[in-house]
Formats: structure tokens, C-alpha cells, sequence
């Protein structure tokens, strides 16, 4: 077993490490927070930044000024889950005609509870919804896909899957 000595270094080297980890907890709220030491001794001006909320986009106007040849490329990172071709489903459901087309509504693909339960067709406005956040439009999707957060992007992809059936 262990004798005396070797039980108080084990004991000693516990008790030290919590202390100096309580000291260093302690110095660094002392060091790093402002409010703990009155006001600051001088304050740099800067210009207005506006404070105005962003404009809402009219998705219509970047739907049109769309190009699909960048949204083929920006569809690069949906290749390796989804297919553009009639049929093929992959990980996800082919996107051959997905503009226009049903919500979950490729035969033989076996779509999460999520989309299952949600009605309508994938309308370029749907579709940039869904591409802007998976997650967030379906909670519950198995689409790992976190999302496309440009919306010029979104459009560019959209024009690119609308241009595939022509």
C-alpha cells in the first residue's frame, strides 16, 4: 500500500494545484474585468455607426439578378449527399425538378418525420428558407447540412437546380 510520505506528496500535489487554480481564478477576474475598477481613463470616439437595422432584401430581385453557373458551383457542397439527375436518390432525394415539386415527395426516398409532416411545394422562396437553415425550418431533419447563410448564394444554387430541368 501506500506509506505516510507518499500519501501527504499525493495529498500536497491535490491541495496545490486546487489552490493555485482558486489564486488564478481569482487574479483574472481581478485583472480582466472593468467594472471592478471604476471608469476607464479615457474613451476613443468613433463615428456613428447608423444603429439602423439591416433592410429587408427582396428575395425576388436577387431571385432574379440569380446566375446559375455560380450557384453550380456553390452546389458542390450538396453533391455529396444529393444527385441532379431523375431518380438517382443518394443520401438525400434527387434534386432533378425539385422547383416546383411537393415537399417530400421523391418515390423511394425515405424522408425524415420532419419534412414528412410539412405541406406544400418547393417554391424558390420555400427552397431559400430550407437552404438558409436546415434545421431551423424542419427541427427534427436528418439533413446534417448546416446551411447556406448568403442569400445570393441561395438563389444562385436555386437558379442552377431550376435551370436542370430545361
Amino acid at each position: 500500500m501506500f506509506d505516510t510520505m507518499t500519501l501527504t506528496k499525493i495529498a500536497a500535489g491535490l491541495f496545490g494545484a486546487w489552490l493555485i487554480l482558486l489564486l488564478g481564478k481569482w487574479a483574472g477576474e481581478e485583472l480582466y474585468h472593468a467594472d471592478a475598477h471604476g471608469e476607464p481613463s479615457y474613451v476613443i470616439e468613433v463615428a456613428d455607426a447608423g444603429g439602423e437595422e439591416a433592410e429587408d432584401i427582396d428575395f425576388a430581385e436577387v431571385m432574379a439578378a440569380a446566375d446559375a453557373e455560380k450557384g453550380a458551383k456553390v452546389f458542390k457542397k450538396c453533391s455529396s449527399c444529393h444527385k441532379t439527375e431523375a431518380g438517382a436518390n443518394a443520401t438525400g432525394p434527387y434534386l432533378h425538378g425539385v422547383v416546383g415539386r411537393a415537399i417530400a415527395s421523391v418515390d423511394g426516398f425515405g424522408y425524415s418525420g420532419a419534412l414528412s409532416g410539412i405541406e406544400g411545394d418547393w417554391t424558390p422562396e420555400e427552397l431559400s428558407a430550407f437552404l438558409e437553415s436546415p434545421k431551423g425550418y424542419a427541427p427534427g431533419t436528418t439533413m446534417g447540412f448546416a446551411g447556406l447563410r448568403k442569400i445570393e448564394d441561395r438563389a444562385d444554387v436555386i437558379a442552377y437546380l431550376d435551370s436542370l430541368d430545361n
